[in-house]
């Protein structure tokens, strides 16, 4: 299998890859993922996936052969609201509170840049995910364990944030930052076999 370029840093996404024994390596891209507001919060995720593709490709050398960049982005939606990964104790706890006892849209966007033909191909996928009520005693446990630090809406779901989960529509994958069924279909709509 050739290597794929992540433009993305995160562990789930890199374990999802070796799960599925693609090989691969991290590129950071340089952007500033802040948004102006114009954008719909659902379409976010798409936004920023292609534009860390675009700027890994970009900041590669010239006369380098790219064959795969893939990026993808993550987001928490409630009532049009978008939640990204909290900057503080204080900001994560104020988004467990407007998440606790309802159900929200974990949406991740996976892009593909495809070297062959020079183009670069994406896909959204949204799961909705419920929350138990949490209690101001069990939103401050969970912000002390430290669990919310560099997670879209301040909870992973592999992680104690399963405590307070009573349901879950769609795929995990997709929550914990890279939805494998989509990863698979992309690829392989693209010529890209994990079969080999």
């Amino acid at each position: 299998m050739e290597p794929i370029i992540l433009a993305s840093s995160p562990p789930r996404r890199q374990e999802i890859l070796k799960l599925m024994n693609i090989p691969f390596q991290v590129v950071m891209p340089n952007i500033d993922e802040k948004t102006d507001g114009t954008i719909p919060a659902e379409q976010v995720p798409e936004y920023l996936a292609k534009k860390k593709v675009e700027a890994v490709v970009q900041m590669l050398p010239p006369k380098q052969e790219i064959p795969w960049v893939l990026g993808a982005d993550t987001v928490i939606v409630l009532d049009g609201k978008l939640y990204g990964k909290p900057e503080s104790q204080e900001q994560a706890a104020v988004f467990l509170k407007e998440l606790q006892g309802r159900t929200h849209s974990a949406i991740t966007a996976i892009a593909l840049f495809n070297g062959r033909k020079h183009c670069t191909v994406s896909h959204t996928s949204i799961t909705r995910v419920t929350f138990n009520a949490m209690s101001d005693a069990e939103i401050e446990w969970f912000i002390n364990t430290g669990d919310w630090h560099g997670a879209a809406g301040a909870y992973r779901i592999q992680g104690l944030a399963s405590c307070f989960i009573s349901k879950i529509e769609g795929t995990n994958s997709c929550v914990v930052g890279l939805p494998i069924f989509d990863l698979y279909d992309i690829l392989k709509s693209q010529g890209y076999s994990i079969l080999d």
